[in-house]
């Protein structure tokens, strides 16, 4: 008479632990769990000791043990498994907060400018908005206020004062809506010089917020990152790029380091 065959298959195996086929095979290949052997029908028959290691791998990487540590915490002494069971928990904890932050940037997300400038910056947006400056105007600001906290984000507070110095003089509000509206101007119009020196003579009356502070060393591609937040709007007309070269060579003439481009 045969007798019935001790153990189960991999499936009833897997089952039992409460995983999946393809999850046993993954821990043979990690060396996490030992192939029983062959039946005489050829089946691999997993015995109770097979079951109980099967079940407290899937234990610890259910709890977030990686894989590569599950096999070296199973074979531990106790103090030794307590650690390693501490250390995994400083990292879940660790990831906890990694994926909290992005939760939180995420939602920030549904406020839109909220997650790319501080309230300061937002702040003088608006102001731009109640002065009756145009909605392109507004977003072409915006956009340069982006570039210059990721690319000068140690000069950016100063650039907030700037703008925040020249909303509160009324002339020079109007002199920039005049430069906006110049954008339409033909490129050689003998307006654009006259306005490029009222806007330089505008600038050099506060000469103070136009110096960088003392003991800031520039960074070496400092002129690519001017240039990168300076002149991202020129493309709305040639006349634009012309009044703002013409006002850049002014304030060098002045003594303001303004890179080269």
């Amino acid at each position: 008479m045969t007798g019935h065959p001790t153990g189960v298959t991999i499936g009833q195996a897997a089952a039992f632990a409460g995983v999946t086929v393809k999850a046993v095979r993954h821990y043979h290949r990690h060396g996490l769990l030992d192939e029983p052997p062959r039946d005489s029908s050829g089946y691999r028959r997993y015995g109770s000791a097979d079951l109980l290691r099967l079940v407290q791998v899937r234990t610890l990487a259910a709890a977030g043990a990686p894989l590569a540590e599950v096999g070296s915490m199973l074979d531990a002494d106790t103090e030794r498994f307590a650690t390693a069971v501490a250390d995994v928990e400083q990292r879940l904890t660790d990831r906890i907060a990694d994926l909290v932050a992005r939760r939180d940037t995420l939602r920030r997300l549904a406020d839109g400018d909220r997650l790319l400038l501080p309230d300061r910056a937002l702040t003088l947006l608006r102001r731009l908005t109640d002065l009756g400056f145009s909605p392109d105007y507004v977003a072409g600001q915006r956009e340069a206020l982006v570039l210059a906290r990721a690319l000068a984000p140690d000069l950016f507070d100063l650039f907030l004062t700037q703008l925040d110095h020249r909303l509160d003089d009324p002339a020079f509000v109007e002199l920039t809506k005049r430069a906006w509206d110049a954008r339409s101007w033909a490129p050689d119009d003998p307006r654009i010089d006259e306005l490029a020196s009222a806007l330089s003579a505008g600038l050099l009356a506060n000469r103070e917020l136009l110096e960088v502070p003392a003991g800031f060393r520039l960074p070496p591609d400092a002129a690519a990152r001017y240039g990168l937040v300076n002149h991202h709007s020129e493309g709305v007309g040639t006349s634009w790029a012309r009044l703002n070269a013409l006002v850049e060579a002014d304030l060098r003439a002045a003594g303001i380091p303004i890179p080269h481009q």
